[in-house]
């Protein structure tokens, strides 16, 4: 989802982790925090400053999707102590017992979390095994000095006059999704004929766009390599200043969705990520967080602490109209195989 700062990333922990080999050679080594995470997601310092208050190291990993990141967790990658799922992935790991039952005593900051993000987004209101980080919205960017005048409507991928420049995300439930709205359906619903027309929809799109992206789109639009891309509003919001670009939400509908920290069963240092869960929900941390990201923490405390501007942002702030006609994506069991059988055949149809 975000990838920017991948290699800036990499860096970072490549030198992070000499340090550590010569600390170790001349005293006890610091406590680590091993973190799996969408990149571009934190402010600049907030890694540094967790790591200098609570005198550890932090091992940053990076995954573009739930779904690969889900992957490698069950095939048997461990040592991860926090991780960031989206939260009907998170459901889905609860549910498989992967997470632990958050102790709410070692987490006081949840206090400061919004209670009407709990009431309209939230899989997990009580948090048993999740905390809220980021809140956003699924829409569509346009260069619009590109795209002349169009209708705010998923319709847009059908257009030939710019095919070729436009990309769709590489995400079964989001683009399946998104043709669903067009069709009238809910982005949930679990009726094979609906999700198969949907799959209908997908291929006249896919004849038009350039690729499926769920990485490449956010510096595409931003060099003018892509016109018309799908993606996540901090996402696009990072980027505005770098090209005439323009986000909406469209007329048929669209996906809300929030990415979760929830602490692994197995995780080896379950002390420290209490902390740092609760260290990202610190008022003024969370604020800078979403100053970077462009996204929405739900965290009342931080409200006053952020700019002005950022407050009175309806891409991030959505009215109680725009979320009316916003739908989260919730996880479908053993019936999520009927979109994932639909878009195999998308992605393998010519």
């Amino acid at each position: 989802m975000r990838t920017k700062t991948y290699l800036s990333t990499l860096l970072g922990s490549l030198l992070l982790g000499v340090g550590a080999l010569l600390f170790s050679s001349c005293g006890k080594a610091k406590p680590e925090l091993h973190i799996y995470n969408w990149s571009d997601y934190f402010a600049e310092d907030t890694i540094r400053a967790f790591e200098k208050q609570y005198n550890c190291r932090v091992v940053y990993d990076v995954f573009e999707s739930n779904e690969a990141m889900y992957a490698k967790l069950k095939a048997g990658a461990s040592g991860y102590d926090v991780v960031f799922p989206s939260s009907y992935q998170a459901y889905m790991m609860h549910n498989e017992g992967m997470l632990e039952t958050l102790d709410h005593s070692k987490i006081p900051n949840i206090a400061n979390i919004d209670p009407k993000f709990l009431k309209i987004v939230s899989l997990d209101p009580s948090m048993s095994y999740s905390v809220p980080y980021m809140s956003g919205t699924t829409g569509i960017a346009v260069l619009a000095d590109k795209v002349g005048e169009y209708e705010k409507s998923w319709a847009i991928y059908e257009r030939a006059d710019i095919k070729g420049r436009m990309t769709l995300l590489n995400d079964y439930r989001e683009v399946l999704g998104a043709a669903l709205k067009t069709l009238g359906y809910s982005i949930n619903t679990t009726n094979p004929q609906q999700v198969a027309q949907a799959g209908e929809v997908v291929k006249k799109w896919k004849a038009n766009i350039a690729k499926f992206a769920s990485d490449e789109y956010k510096p595409g639009i931003a060099s003018g390599e892509f016109y018309v891309v799908q993606g996540y509003s901090g996402d696009i919001m990072q980027v505005m200043e770098e090209a005439k670009i323009e986000y909406f939400l469209p007329k048929e509908g669209f996906s809300f969705w929030a990415d979760d920290m929830v602490i692994l069963k197995d995780a080896p240092n379950k002390d420290l990520a209490y902390q740092f869960i609760n260290y990202m929900h610190d008022a003024e941390v969370a604020a800078a967080n979403m100053e970077f990201t462009c996204y929405w923490a739900p965290n009342k405390a931080a409200y006053e602490h952020i700019s002005e501007e950022l407050a009175n942002d309806p891409m991030i702030f959505l009215s109680d109209e725009q979320m009316d006609k916003g739908e989260q994506i919730i996880p479908l069991g053993a019936k999520d195989q009927i979109y994932m059988d639909v878009w195999a055949k998308v992605k393998s149809e010519e």
